[in-house]
């Protein structure tokens, strides 16, 4: 066909053609608050305080940021005006409620993420119409229960993360319809039973991170449902027995994770059902001795640092096994003395001997016993192991060694429970004293739940007995000083919640009782000052966390007897300094948590004391207005991530000495764009991070990313480098013209350009 019908056809085949996300679109409006980038169909709306989701998004929009908002519902049908959406930011928006069909339209959704946000439940079908969705991050959220059929909808899902929520139990078919989930992460919970059919339905998974829970026990039975387990996560949880028993049944499992547990004692046959175990790591337990292990018969990496290994002659057939089946081991003796630090994969079975009798045979009997954990007081053999009556308010349940009075009215702590309790329950009753002796024979309880009783008092001798003990949860009462001789009868004890209570001092004291203390919760008291002195019982302490008080003070040496200390949280408090000179003496400091402080300014070598260990540094919502170019020497290579956001920074020098960040995030700050931010723009250009950081002025370059906005540094580079090539070189001994007149000038010259642009 030619002439006028073909150039007619010509003209009305774009209106015949349907518009998809392929076709170049006419320039669409894009929301006041937001920044749309309409060639890659991006659009963010980052930190804008907007209490709902804004209208006018471009409908072709594959990739939507609201993260840093106010939205604290998502209704029904959100977003159905934007149907090629493939990725949904939605974290740090407060959300408290998702409607049922919040999502409903956004059937080509790959990533939705609802992190970080004040979730406490998830109604039926609040998922629904996310058929293509491949990740899902719950993380960080109030989650307490899981209901069936919540991820009914989600067949296409490969990635869940529910770590660090509240979740207490999951229920059988809890992930019912996730059925190409490869990975499910729920660490960080509080998880202490886990149904037999919980994670039944799961046929593609392949790892499962259930570290940092209350576990009290290995849920063999449960895990089993999992047939397709490569790597299995269990660290961190307070079970002290492994066996064959507990009947974990993995034909596919590759590594196993069981490390800074409580592990006292693993049998032979504990994992006799794992043919194809590789890695099995066991780090940082108590166990003093280990059988060979029979079933895993391609196991070739037994991980065993931190336990306290007897090397005497009944390790022999331990050596004898390792060498026979070529497994790789580390791990050090703890004793007999004359053993003491060597390296397990050094020793040969003939090295280990037993003394046969006098005095040498004596003293090492006496080593032994004083290395092992103390046998329930009061209880032996068979009877330490038999289960006893059960209080008639409470439930006991044998097969996991828990019991529970949770909310049952109590005035006082029951009594009669069986002695191989190994977790007690006893939060929301309404006693304001633990008396004396108030756990009689349960030497083997390992975790005590006494949370919001309305406690005031724990009387001397209350813990009295309780030999095993690992964590006590005292959170949310009405404590406001804790004795030694309260806690003296708990020397194992490793975690100690004292969140939300009436502490004005840290009970320093009290910690004297406590050598093997790990990690200590403080938050949301009313200390006002850290002194010298506070944390004198402290020596093991690792993790410390002082957030959400009134602390205006830490005073140099408060923090020395914690030489260990990896973890130091001070955030929300009223800190108008880095506290430096407090920080001397830390040399294992991985994380420093300073944010929602009113710093205001950081001054140089701010963080040299632990310069040379720190990971982790949080200085974000702390109304930064000033950095000094020497705020951050000294911190080096190790420094992993920093986070500067929600400040008020209008300019940040370079920092060139920080070369292995893995995570810098700069949002929220208002970036004036001028010559004096260029050496910040260079050295963010030769990231391969995205930081966040965008620019607030000029208004020419408002919303633009300082890492990108090359055009408006352009006048900049130029002008410097004409000023440099015309420039006499000085003459020897004469005075050059300081750098910050320089960039004065530029900057003025920038800024003239600035005013003349069209």
């Amino acid at each position: 066909m030619t002439g006028p019908q073909s150039v007619s056809l010509v003209l009305l085949l774009p209106l015949l053609l349907p518009l998809g996300p392929n076709r170049c679109a006419v320039a669409q409006r894009c929301p006041q608050a937001c920044v749309c980038d309409n060639p890659r169909r991006h659009v963010a709306c980052r930190h804008q305080n907007l209490t709902e989701v804004p209208t006018a998004i471009p409908e072709l929009t594959q990739r939507l940021e609201l993260q840093g908002n106010m939205l604290k519902e998502i209704p029904p049908a959100a977003f159905r005006d934007l149907p090629y959406l493939t990725h949904l930011d939605l974290r740090y928006c407060q959300v408290e409620l998702v409607a049922e069909g919040a999502f409903r339209g956004l059937g080509r959704l790959l990533l939705l993420n609802l992190a970080s946000n004040r979730l406490s439940a998830l109604p039926q079908e609040a998922l629904d119409g996310l058929g293509s969705l491949q990740r899902l991050e719950l993380a960080g959220n109030l989650l307490e229960e899981l209901r069936p059929g919540t991820f009914g909808a989600l067949g296409a899902v490969t990635t869940l993360n529910l770590a660090h929520n509240a979740l207490v139990y999951l229920p059988a078919m809890a992930f019912q319809g996730l059925v190409r989930a490869r990975w499910l992460q729920l660490s960080h919970n509080a998880l202490s039973v886990l149904a037999p059919e919980a994670l039944a339905g799961l046929p593609a998974l392949r790892r499962l991170s259930l570290h940092h829970n209350e576990l009290q026990a290995l849920p063999g039975m449960a895990l089993s449902q999992a047939r397709g387990l490569v790597r299995l996560e269990l660290g961190h949880n307070p079970f002290t027995y492994a066996g064959e028993e507990d009947g974990l049944a993995l034909p596919g499992l590759r590594e196993l994770r069981l490390d800074h547990g409580a592990l006292q004692a693993l049998d032979a046959r504990a994992f006799a059902l794992c043919p194809r175990l590789h890695t099995l790591d066991l780090r940082g337990n108590q166990l003093d001795a280990l059988p060979p292990l029979q079933g895993p018969g391609q196991l070739r990496r037994l991980r065993l640092q931190g336990n306290p290994l007897w090397c005497g002659c009944r390790a022999r057939p331990l050596l004898e096994w390792l060498a026979r089946a070529r497994v790789r081991s580390d791990g050090a003796c703890w004793g007999p003395r004359r053993l003491r630090g060597e390296a397990l994969d050094a020793l040969r079975p003939l090295d280990l001997r037993c003394p046969e009798f006098g005095a040498a045979a004596e003293e090492e009997a006496n080593e032994l016993a004083a290395a092992r954990p103390r046998a329930p007081a009061g209880a032996s053999g068979e009877e330490a192991g038999a289960a006893g009556p059960c209080p008639r308010t409470c439930v006991c349940v044998p097969e996991s060694r828990h019991s529970s009075c949770e909310g049952r009215g109590l005035q006082a702590v029951p009594r009669g429970f069986p002695n191989d309790t190994q977790l007690l329950d006893l939060r929301r009753n309404r006693f304001p004293v633990v008396p004396r002796a108030a756990f009689p024979g349960l030497g083997r309880l390992v975790s005590l739940h006494l949370q919001h009783c309305g406690l005031t008092e724990l009387e001397a001798g209350a813990l009295a007995g309780l030999d095993s003990l690992l964590y006590l949860y005292l959170s949310d009462n009405r404590l406001s000083g804790l004795s030694a001789a309260a806690l003296e009868g708990a020397p194992r004890l490793g975690y100690l919640y004292l969140e939300r209570n009436r502490f004005v001092r840290v009970p320093g004291a009290a910690l004297l009782a406590l050598p093997s203390l790990f990690s200590l919760h403080l938050q949301d008291n009313a200390l006002d000052h850290l002194a010298p002195g506070d944390l004198e019982g402290g020596r093991a302490l690792r993790w410390l966390y002082l957030s959400g008080n009134r602390l205006t003070r830490v005073s140099p040496g408060a923090l020395a007897p914690a030489r260990e200390l990896e973890k130091l949280h001070l955030d929300r408090n009223q800190l108008d300094e880095v506290p430096s000179e407090a920080l001397e003496g830390l040399p294992a400091l991985l994380e420093l948590q300073l944010s929602g402080n009113p710093l205001g300014a950081l001054r140089d070598g701010a963080f040299r004391p632990v310069g040379r260990s720190l990971q982790h540094l949080f200085l974000n919502s702390s109304g930064l207005e000033q950095i000094s170019p020497g705020a951050f020497s000294g911190l080096g290579p190790r420094l992993r991530s920093l986070h500067l956001q929600k400040n008020q920074l209008q300019t940040l020098p370079a920092l060139p000495g920080l070369s292995e960040l893995e995570l810098i995030d700069l949002s929220g700050n208002p970036f004036r764009c001028d010559c004096q931010l260029l050496p910040l723009h260079r050295w963010l250009a030769g990231l391969n991070l995205r930081v966040g950081a965008t620019c607030a002025t000029p208004p020419s370059a408002r919303g633009q990313r300082v890492k990108a906005a090359a055009a408006v540094f352009e006048a900049c580079r130029g002008r410097a480098a004409r000023k440099a090539k015309w420039t006499p070189a000085p003459r020897p001994g004469a005075r050059g013209t300081p750098m910050k007149g320089r960039w004065q000038r530029v900057n003025e010259e920038y800024k003239g350009l600035e005013g003349h642009r069209p």
